[in-house]
């Protein structure tokens, strides 16, 4: 993750404006959710191995009426933007981001575009964290910093992801259901820390010490779900 200044082209900055077309889109979707119109029937998220992960109806609505409200701020708040720049490879949330000013660059994968609307969700989290909106967003993580705030931002993209997944059929993207199923399994600490080993130094020691065995138990949970390594601990050859 990267903050500094940095200028954009206008190949850069144009995905931003596919990006705010699908958004938007997203926003009249949940504005018509709003009118009184029922989500779709949430669908059981597998992966390749069987695994699954279910939706409740109920916690869809929730996510829904925040999602709606930052899907909104995105499109028509003229203060910052959100860019997407493409990706040759698939990416984490946390990879490539970078904040110059009013603008966050967020990277995605070419081979799967959807996944920019929920990609936008991260950088803007930090973009309010860094111009103190973040109340207005994510209110729960008021006066969180370092890993703690990171933990909160990425607790919400997974749920956002999993709104998309379930209720919309967004098509499926590895790293974002690596973070989901891991969330909802309960391995969120152990997904960040193991991928952010270097990044979260202090907190990944006290995580070590106040939950042995996690580590271990988390990496047979993920090799027998997504029949890999966790990120963290692939060779090169994994990716």
């Amino acid at each position: 993750m990267t903050f500094g200044s940095s200028l954009f082209s206008e190949a850069e900055r144009a995905p931003r404006g596919r990006s705010m077309a699908l958004l938007a889109a997203c926003v009249m979707v949940a504005g018509a959710c709003a009118a009184g119109t029922v989500l779709p029937a949430a669908r059981p998220l597998v992966v390749r191995s069987g695994a699954r992960v279910y939706a409740e109806e109920g916690r869809l609505s929730e996510i829904d009426a925040w999602v709606r409200n930052q899907q909104e701020n995105i499109v028509v708040d003229p203060t910052f933007l959100i860019v997407e720049k493409r990706s040759g490879e698939e990416t984490y949330p946390w990879d490539g981001l970078r904040i110059a000013g009013d603008t966050a660059e967020v990277l995605v994968y070419a081979g799967a575009p959807d996944t920019g609307s929920f990609l936008a969700f991260y950088g803007h989290y930090h973009m309010m964290d860094l111009h103190e909106r973040l109340e207005e967003f994510l209110p729960e993580a008021i006066g969180f910093e370092g890993y703690e705030l990171e933990r909160a931002i990425l607790a919400r993209v997974s749920d956002a992801w999993l709104y998309g997944r379930a209720a919309f059929d967004t098509p499926p993207y590895g790293p974002l259901d690596e973070l989901l199923f891991s969330k909802e399994n309960g391995y969120l600490d152990a997904f960040i820390l193991t991928a952010r080993p270097e990044e979260f130094e202090e907190a990944r020691i006290a995580w070590r010490q106040n939950s042995p065995g996690e580590a271990e138990e988390y990496r047979r949970w993920f090799m027998e779900t997504f029949e890999s390594e966790p990120p963290g601990l692939r060779s090169p050859e994994q990716g």
